[in-house]
This record gives C-alpha cells, structure tokens and sequence, in this order.
C-alpha cells in the first residue's frame, strides 16, 4: 500500500502484508530501538491497534502482537518499560488524524485469527552470530551453541573454578531474561533434564547483569535470538493448538483495554466456546 507515517523517532510503512518499521537514530532514541533498527512485523502477527491521547499533546499509535508471534516480545515477558516498546509510535496532536487512519487501514487488514495466540514465531528475531557482555561473562550465541567465557573479576568462585561453558541449542529448553533495570537481573539458559543452582551467580548457565554490564539493548536482543532458533529446532505442525480458555483469557484482556468492540468481542467470544465443544 506503500502508506507512510513518521513519528517521534520511528516512521511505520504500511506495506500488502506487512508493517515495516524503522527506528530513526538519534540521542533520545531507545537504545534497544537503535540496536533493532528496521522490524518488519507481518499483518498476521498483529492482533490489535490502538490510537490514545500522550503526554504533552501528543497521540500514541500502538500495535498489539499476537502472543507467540515476537521472539523478542517473548523474551521481555512483559518486562520492557513503555518508553522502549517497539510496537508503539508518539506522534505530534497535529497528526492524529493521519495516524487515525493508518491505524483503521491496518485494523481493517486484521485476519480472522488476529485475537488468537500465534502457532509460531512469525516476526524474524536478530540473527546469530550475537553476543552481549553481562557482569561476570561475555555470551556469544554462533547459532548452534550458546558460550559463557568467565570474567576473572566479575565471576564467583563457582563458576570460575569450572571453567568457560559451551551449551548446544539440542541441551536447551528456553531461556530466561530478567531485565537489567531492575534488581536480580541476569540471562539464565534452560537446560533440558538439568536443575541449575537457583542463584544466577552460581548457575553455570546464567549470567548475570550489573549497571553497565548486561545492557537492555543488547542482552533482550540475545535472548530472542536464542529464543527464535529453538523454536525452529521444532516443527510447526508439533506445537500444540491454544487452549480455549488461553483464547478466551485474551480475548477479555484486548476488550478490557478498549481494543474491541461490544460487537466484535461478543462474535469472537461466541465462536471460540461453539470451536470448544
């Protein structure tokens, strides 16, 4: 469609299927914007949109992904503060009613399974190789394993006594971020048939974060990346269907916040309790 719409450090292009955004550089642009630099996010991973009155005459055009689309959304668990949610734009008052109607054009492009978790990652997450530094270790992830080389100063005895740690995707269930910003932060890898030491400072497959070390910009990227290349190790057509009452759950959390209509929440509601039965 080729629409366009620029706002405070993003501009959204309305594309046949699909919104690419990208983030404009810049000193008051997010860090984690700036490391993404371009996303495109298909029509299928959107779920909802919305456009709100900001602060200091402003509006503020947020798109809602569909839980299980975003590796990166995944990886935040909710954790990420609102100022660096990349699926949400700050436009000047004056543009609202442009950014009204790019967001009822891609409302309208919404497909029938819009309100219902995604069966698979559909938005791409960075691709290996990455790497991050926390507080007690560089991190690399090639996209076969993840590495943990140990600081000498930042690293406990535990974990310096057993030496660097190679973990292959195949020993990996998932991964765990706990933001940086806030206390206990770390990036803990999962390990299949393995229970790891509760404390991410003496778990051999945890690193942990410190102010200056295990920034958000580049351990949630990591994390995702990790993330995106598990779930590709497991065929689609293996990953089970959601739940009716995971459906129905956030179908009423999209209501609640004023993303449908009495209508349209009525219509969704009645046609996944009659697929239930």
């Amino acid at each position: 469609m080729g629409d366009v719409l620029a706002g405070n450090h993003a501009v959204w292009e309305f594309e046949s299927d699909s919104v690419l955004i990208r983030f404009t550089r810049g000193i008051r642009t997010p860090r984690l914007w700036n490391a993404l630099g371009v996303r495109r996010i298909p029509l299928e991973a959107v779920s909802a949109v919305s456009l709100t009155a900001g602060k200091r005459n402003t509006v503020v055009l947020r798109a809602v992904p569909r839980p299980g689309a975003d590796p990166l959304v995944e990886a935040a668990a909710g954790q990420l503060k609102e100022s660096c949610d990349p699926y949400r734009m700050v436009l000047p008052a004056d543009r609202a009613p442009q950014a009204d109607i790019f967001a009822a054009a891609l409302r309208a492009r919404l497909g029938p399974d819009a309100a219902e978790p995604a069966p698979d990652f559909l938005v791409a997450a960075p691709r290996p190789p990455v790497q991050m530094k926390a507080y007690d270790a560089r991190v690399a992830f090639d996209g076969a394993a993840v590495t943990f080389q140990w600081s000498r100063t930042g690293a406990t005895g535990t974990k310096w006594k057993a030496g660097d740690q190679r973990y292959p995707l195949a020993a990996l269930t998932g991964v765990e971020w706990a933001s940086p910003d806030g206390p206990g932060g770390h990036l803990r890898l999962l390990l299949r048939d393995v229970t790891g030491d509760p404390r991410p400072d003496h778990d051999l497959a945890a690193a942990v974060f410190g102010v200056g070390h295990g920034t958000v910009h580049e351990s949630l990227p990591f994390a995702a990346s990790v993330l995106a290349a598990l779930r590709a190790r497991t065929p689609v057509g293996s990953v089970p269907r959601a739940r009716s009452d995971d459906r129905l759950r956030h179908l009423s959390e999209l209501y609640g916040a004023g993303l449908l209509t009495d209508a349209e929440y009525t219509a969704l509601r009645d046609r996944f309790v009659a697929e239930s039965r």
